[in-house]
Parts: structure tokens; C-alpha cells; sequence
């Protein structure tokens, strides 16, 4: 994948995350999109940040749960972890339902 492509669908993934879930967890927690840095701050205290690395073609979460993780698009477009098969997601997903309490789907 070329450096436009990265781009492009990075952006596209971090968008999508931001919108799906503002829509489920906006009620209960803070989350924002800031010069292409995803923010969800938890009632709790713990943050996630998420963001493109550009030089790398991959995107990295922080996780107040997991620690750091590095995720870079498959072949069929999941973006999948670079030490594993964690799918971005899935892992999020799974994170925040566990935070929350509430079933949180989250599809890329």
C-alpha cells in the first residue's frame, strides 16, 4: 500500500471508530477527533489514543486496559495487529464493552 492509500484508509478508520462510538458510549464517555488523534477518556480516569503512524503504514492504540498496540491493514482490509491476529476493532470493542457494561460492536 502506498503512503496515499495509508492515508486514506487510516483516516477512514479512525472516522469510522469516532462515529460508532459516539454513537453507542457518547452518553458515558468523552471522545474526540483532533488533527487525526482519537481520544476516549473514561469515566474511570483512563484514556485511549489512537492514531495513524504514517512512516510505519500503521495505526497505534494505547490502552489503559492493554497497553500499546501497533495494527496495519490486511489484505483484506482489517486491521489486524502486528505481534498477532488481534483485529483493531474487535479488541476496542471488546475493551470498552467490558468498561462500560454495554455490548459495543465496532466494524471496520
Amino acid at each position: 500500500m502506498n503512503e496515499a492509500e495509508f492515508e486514506r484508509q487510516a483516516a477512514d478508520a479512525l472516522d469510522s471508530l469516532f462515529e460508532q462510538i459516539e454513537d453507542q458510549l457518547g452518553d458515558w464517555l468523552d471522545i474526540e477527533m483532533t488533527g487525526g488523534i482519537l481520544q476516549i477518556e473514561l469515566p474511570d480516569g483512563g484514556a485511549y489514543v489512537i492514531n495513524k503512524h504514517g512512516p510505519n503504514r500503521e495505526i497505534w492504540l494505547s490502552s489503559p486496559k492493554s497497553g500499546a498496540w501497533h495494527f496495519a491493514a490486511g489484505e483484506d482490509g482489517a486491521w489486524r495487529s502486528t505481534r498477532g491476529t488481534e483485529e483493531l476493532a474487535a479488541l476496542l470493542a471488546g475493551e470498552l464493552s467490558a468498561a462500560s457494561g454495554r455490548s459495543v460492536q465496532l466494524d471496520l
